[in-house]
């Protein structure tokens, strides 16, 4: 019997793979279900495990026009796909972008997919391929650009220093490339595993967690001496820790490699490289863990400086400005994870060391060690990737918890030097913007009404200051979603965002394009999936463009419409 995609994709997500851990404990089995399966959207923003969902009694989603699946199609759907995808509004100018990119002037903001995290086996091999190939294939025919994928350092060089595997993503590119989609390569140089929507394990590599078995300060650590394995600390970048290397020469020389090995996709299908940076890929510290449930929201979290290169440092930075008594510790009255700002001495707003002399000299250490690290990381990565026509971005975290405070605790344990007195983005900006770099910020889907207002959180308002940064830096904006979200509610946000209508302006300027986070089964549901192709559609439409929403939800279905009998029939080949 033939399956539509949504069983295709179950199915296909129902085999065990496995995962090495680096805490040292037996080999976890890990489902790749999980992957496919979101949380269900949580307007509170708090974690949720997962449930595995059946895809019984789902009618098949949007197909494929032109995939080579299909060995041919009637004209009439061809026909059909290509006046959706390749419309544009009357009076557009083109013009030319680096990387081989062509976006008509005020054509509206393209979307790429995120693909999910364990897209790639732990045997290097493509994973749940079938389903894969449809779901590219689906998306293409929706009007998406392209999709995103994590490239993971744990897979790639695990087993060796220097010895690269890049087995499955050769595969994965070239899936992308025979469906006409675009690739945002993610060098994900952190562990998959212990933050938000994470539903696998992917460690670092073998060797790096034996390096940092010997030495354990290797690991970002609390004030409690809490390690955090997610990502090497940026403390030790410049020493030579790593079997001979230095993280920031083991990161480039990755990236060397995957230029190399993909270097005749460059620019052509893989048009944007973002450079992982830390925890979840974002330039932070791992200030907010998840994993054991150190962390919960709306918590405060913690600083991650004590380590003994960071500590060594810091040590430095006091005796430089001749304050000795500031470089043996980081704040002592700053509370733990789950606090609030009024909790501790150094967060509350009247009398809070962080707007003291001496608040003021750590946090801006703290938040200056954060941009040196993006500074040495993007040096190497504009000079290995220069003339390749890939543009390249970096991921910050849309941390809008307690935003409404005077210290903007979370963002501070974080890195972000942003307070009610302090613009702790635009110096984030201004470093993207030396190197030529996209920002690449997350929870632009979210309103502030939506979330708890006793913990004062204000995402419009972050994504606002954020867009104002960039503008000012001038550094093209990019955005995604946090949380995943399949409602027209939230659609409606992220296109709001993505105008840049931030001090009244009403020129052309856009996000230079969104990400949507993922792709799963619940993304493929009928409804769910109409929504997402009139989504498409609207983003795409730009500010120029003056469809109603309506108008384009019937443009949409009728799509959606004629593309079934083909949905059909790809299953059944796939089957």
């Amino acid at each position: 019997m033939a399956l539509n995609i949504t069983h295709q994709i179950g199915s296909f997500a129902g085999t065990p793979i496995s995962s090495d851990s680096t805490s040292g404990d037996t080999a976890a089995t890990v489902s790749a279900a999980a992957v496919w399966k979101s949380p269900a959207a949580n307007l509170r923003c708090q974690v949720i495990k997962p449930e595995f969902a059946s895809a019984e009694g789902l009618s098949p989603p949007l197909s494929p026009c032109r995939s080579p699946v299909l060995n041919g199609i009637r004209s009439d759907l061809s026909v059909a796909c290509q006046a959706f995808t390749t419309e544009a509004p009357a009076g557009t100018e083109v013009e030319h972008r680096e990387g081989g990119k062509v976006k008509a002037k005020g054509s509206g903001v393209p979307v790429y997919v995120m693909m999910p995290l364990d897209s790639v086996t732990a045997g290097n091999t493509v994973n749940r391929k079938k389903a894969m190939n449809v779901a590219m294939a689906a998306l293409k025919s929706a009007g998406v650009e392209g999709v995103m994928m994590d490239v993971w350092w744990g897979l790639v060089e695990r087993e060796a220093p220097g010895e690269y595997n890049w087995g499955g993503y050769v595969e994965l590119m070239e899936m992308a490339k025979k469906h006409g989609l675009k690739v945002q390569a993610v060098m994900s140089f952190h562990q998959c595993g212990g933050n938000v929507g994470d539903s696998c394990t992917i460690p670092l590599p073998k060797w790096v967690g034996e390096e940092i078995d010997n030495d354990p300060d290797l690991a970002y650590t609390d004030q409690w001496g809490r390690r955090n394995y997610e990502y090497v600390s940026l403390g030790c970048d410049t020493l030579p820790v790593l079997k001979g290397r230095t993280p920031v020469q083991c990161y480039a020389d990755f990236m060397r490699s995957f230029r190399d090995n993909f270097k005749h996709l460059l620019g052509d299908t893989i048009v944007e490289i973002q450079v992982g940076m830390g925890p979840a890929g974002e330039l932070r510290y791992p200030s907010y863990p998840e994993q054991n449930g150190t962390w919960k929201f709306p918590g405060i979290g913690a600083f991650q400086c004590y380590d003994k290169y960071m500590l060594s440092s810091l040590k430095a930075s006091a005796e430089a400005q001749g304050k000795h008594d500031w470089g043996s510790t980081g704040p002592t009255d700053a509370g733990e994870y789950n606090n609030w700002p009024e909790d501790t001495t150094f967060f509350r707003k009247e009398g809070g060391g962080w707007d003291s002399e001496y608040g003021e000299f750590f946090l801006t250490w703290y938040s200056q060690m954060l941009l040196d690290h993006g500074e040495r990381i993007l040096t190497s990565a504009k000079s290995i990737f220069n003339n390749t026509g890939v543009k390249i971005s970096v991921k910050v975290a849309g941390i809008h918890w307690h935003y409404g405070s005077r210290s903007h605790a979370p963002e501070l344990t974080a890195g972000y030097y942003n307070t009610r007195f302090r613009d702790g983005y635009l110096p984030i900006a201004q470093m993207l913007a030396r190197h030529g770099a996209i920002f690449n910020f997350t929870c632009i889907e979210m309103r502030d009404h939506e979330q708890p207002q006793d913990a004062l959180c204000a995402p419009e308002k972050l994504v606002k200051q954020v867009a104002l940064a960039t503008q000012k830096a001038q550094v093209p904006l990019a955005g995604e979603n946090a949380l995943p979200r399949y409602d027209e509610y939230a659609h409606e946000q992220i296109i709001k965002a993505s105008q840049l209508d931030v001090d009244g302006n009403s020129d052309e300027t856009e996000m230079c394009a969104f990400t949507y986070l993922r792709m799963n089964p619940q993304l493929f549901q009928p409804d769910n999936w109409r929504k997402f192709v009139a989504f498409v559609k609207k983003i795409k439409e730009g500010k120029g463009a003056h469809k109603c929403w309506e108008q384009v939800e019937r443009e949409a279905e009728h799509f959606v419409h004629v593309t079934q009998p083909l949905v059909q029939e790809a299953a059944v080949l796939m089957h």
